[in-house]
């Protein structure tokens, strides 16, 4: 009788796919509230995927559209609130 091996061999499949730091990072900062980080680096690592075909894409997207609408909503309320305060100077007498 022959005696089992100690080790298996291990398995050999295809290589794991690579994602892409930059476009998970996009998308976490753009959903804690950081947008213009998640904006910068949604745009670079988009750039990144397009050269090295690293997985990631969808994430950037997804960072991209949230980082923008974040910026967006901070400017209108940016521009409401220096609205508030001129209005309010004007009645103050």
């Amino acid at each position: 009788m022959s005696e089992p091996t100690p080790y298996a061999a291990a398995p050999v499949g295809a290589p794991v796919a690579k994602w892409n730091v930059l476009s998970i990072v996009s998308l976490v900062t753009s959903v804690i509230g950081l947008s213009l980080v998640g904006i910068i680096t949604g745009h670079i690592g988009m750039s990144q995927i397009k050269k090295t075909g690293e997985q990631g894409k969808v994430l950037a997207i997804i960072g991209l559209i949230l980082g923008y609408l974040g910026f967006v909503v901070a400017l209108i309320l940016g521009i409401l609130f220096v609205i508030a305060l001129s209005l309010d100077g004007v009645n103050s007498y």
